[in-house]
C-alpha cells in the first residue's frame, strides 16, 4: 500500500487528539461508503485504503490500551465490511453514526 498522507505518516498525526484521528478516519470511510453507493469500486477502494492507513497510523501512536483495543476491532469491522463477508453485519448508517460522534466532537470543540 502506498503512503497517502505523507505529512500525517511523517509524524504529524500524532500531535492530533484521538477523537481529531477518529473524526478524520471517518471522513475516509464516508467517503468510501459514497463511492461504495455510486458503484465506484475503485474510488471506493482508494478511500478505505487511505482509511486504513490512518487506523494504522493511530495504532502506532496510540499508548492506552482501551483505545489500542478500539482501533483494532474497528479496523476488524472494517475490513470485514469492506473486503470480507461482513460477519459483523455492519451497514453504511451504523457506520455514519458511528463515526458522528468523533466528528461532532471535533466541531464543537473549535
Amino acid at each position: 500500500m502506498n503512503v497517502q498522507h505523507k505529512g500525517l505518516a511523517a509524524g504529524r498525526w500524532s500531535t492530533f487528539s484521538f477523537i481529531e484521528q477518529m473524526a478524520n478516519i471517518g471522513s475516509e470511510v464516508e467517503r468510501a461508503l459514497n463511492w461504495k453507493s455510486k458503484g465506484n469500486v475503485d474510488y471506493c477502494q482508494r478511500a478505505f485504503e487511505r482509511a486504513l492507513e490512518l487506523i494504522d497510523l493511530s495504532l502506532d501512536a496510540v499508548k492506552d490500551f482501551a483505545r489500542l483495543k478500539e482501533l483494532a476491532r474497528l479496523r476488524e469491522a472494517l475490513v470485514d465490511y469492506f473486503w470480507g463477508t461482513n460477519e459483523f453485519a455492519s451497514n453504511p448508517e451504523s457506520w455514519k453514526k458511528y463515526f458522528f460522534c468523533f466528528t461532532y466532537a471535533v466541531r464543537k470543540n473549535y
